[in-house]
Order: structure tokens, then sequence, then C-alpha cells
């Protein structure tokens, strides 16, 4: 079997983004599975122990006042929808990652396909929350489609000269 072998700058960027893409699958599965097996009530009273104290000192903490009520709110229904959007995302990022490193040639565009959605859904939510750490995950999302376009045609033109030359 044939493995994705860094040989340029540009392929080392390229592979160090892909690495990076399974590592967050890896962690998404992780958590999508931790989500699903826990129960709300015990992660609304790991919240309510980190935020007694600063409670204690300020009762009207923005953080630790947001924390609370979120973790009180918390429900079953709401974890296993999490719990499963992580799994499936997590998974399907993992497969991918795995099959790019393996250069199969429907992966890229897989991957290219899932990042795409899931900038859309992104910008989406950078539209209402103007959330930082979404912002700079779509900024990345965007080079890694870059990357593994050029990737893709790359690996594609070398296959279609493969072929000629048989």
């Amino acid at each position: 079997m044939k493995y994705f072998k860094a040989e340029s700058t540009f392929d080392k960027i390229f592979e160090t983004g892909i690495i990076l893409k399974g590592i967050d699958g890896l962690l998404e599965t992780i958590g999508g599975l931790f989500l699903i097996l826990v129960d709300p009530k015990n992660i609304n009273g790991l919240i309510s122990w980190l935020t007694r104290s600063e409670l204690a000192q300020d009762h009207h903490d923005f953080i630790a006042n947001h924390l609370s009520a979120w973790g009180r709110n918390l429900t079953r229904g709401t974890l296993l929808f999490f719990g499963i959007y992580l799994l499936v995302h997590g998974v399907a990022k993992l497969i991918l990652v795995i099959e790019i490193l393996r250069q199969h040639l429907w992966a890229y565009i897989g991957l290219i396909v899932l990042t795409v959605i899931f900038i859309i859904y992104q910008t989406y939510e950078i539209i209402f929350t103007h959330s930082l750490s979404m912002i700079l995950l779509t900024l990345f999302d965007i080079v890694v489609v870059y990357l593994t376009t050029i990737e893709y045609k790359k690996q594609h033109l070398a296959l279609l000269k493969k072929i000629k030359l048989n």
C-alpha cells in the first residue's frame, strides 16, 4: 500500500494540516462518546463545583452565572444530539484523513466537501456569535480546503500520467 510522503515544503504543510484535522477528528470522537455516555446531572455538578468559589466572591460574575445557567438547563436530549453530532463528524474526519494519507483520491473530495459544509455552518455561527475561536477554526478550515484541493489536483495529475504511461 502506498502512503502519502511529504516531498516538498508544500507537502509538509499539507501533511501537517491533515494530521491536525485527524487529531481534531479523534478529539471530536472522544468528546462525542463522552457526551453520549455522561449524565447531565454530572456535568451540572461539575459546573457548580467549578463556579462555586467564583460566585461566592462575586455573585454577579458573568461567565460563572452563564455557565451555571447552561448547566442547569442541560438535558439528556441536548447531550445526545451534540454527542452524536461530534461522533459522526469526528469519525468521518478520521476516515477521510486516514484515506488521504493512504492516497485514495475519493477521500480528498470527501474532505473538501465535508469541510466546506462545516465552513458554511461555522460562518452562520460567526454571524450570530462573533466567536473568535469559530473565526480561527473557519480560517484553518479554509486553508485546509485550499491545500487539499491543490494536493488532490497534484495526485490526480500524477495518476493520469501513470495511466498514460501504461
